[in-house]
């Protein structure tokens, strides 16, 4: 399976080749109102006007300005393209299937779905991510929630 690497802050993700569309240094950015912050706004990408997500922003890390390595990732979910922008991309990862370790349950609960699992490689620990479950327009307040907050738990009744 191929992966593209990205960098946030000092940790290290990855998305499946196959939902990426391009890659590309950002470009001017028309900002929005009234739209998360995690939003940066929209951008014309040859012809098509697409918004653009800022996963710092989105995992509720601190903020960075841009600089020579920040490149925005244009994927497709579903019908949908969405640009995200990251620290910089580092490479593209060929990673057996069977060297891929799922997300466990924990990790997974309440609204980490996009975590798809880990991968062990020489650089480090990479973060897996579900590009559809991530960046699921429905799920971005929720995926916002738990990278702020952590996973919550429900509430038990005692008797």
């Amino acid at each position: 399976m191929q992966f593209v690497g990205f960098r946030l802050a000092d940790q290290m993700y990855a998305f499946r080749i196959e939902g990426i569309q391009e890659i590309v240094i950002p470009d001017r950015v028309t900002q929005m109102p009234q739209v998360p912050d995690y939003v940066e706004g929209v951008s014309n990408l040859r012809g098509t006007i697409i918004p653009i997500i800022n996963l710092r922003r989105l995992f509720d890390l601190e903020s960075k300005p841009k600089d020579d390595e920040t490149r925005t990732i244009v994927v497709n979910v579903g019908p949908r393209t969405i640009g995200c922008t990251v620290d910089a991309v580092t490479q593209v990862i060929k990673i057996a299937p069977e060297s891929i370790q799922s997300a466990p349950d924990i990790v997974k609960a309440d609204g980490a779905a996009y975590i798809a699992g880990f991968a062990k490689l020489e650089s480090g620990l990479v973060i897996l991510l579900d590009i559809g479950e991530l960046l699921d327009p429905a799920k971005l307040d929720q995926v916002r929630e738990v990278a702020r907050h952590g996973v919550s738990m429900s509430p038990t009744t005692s008797t």
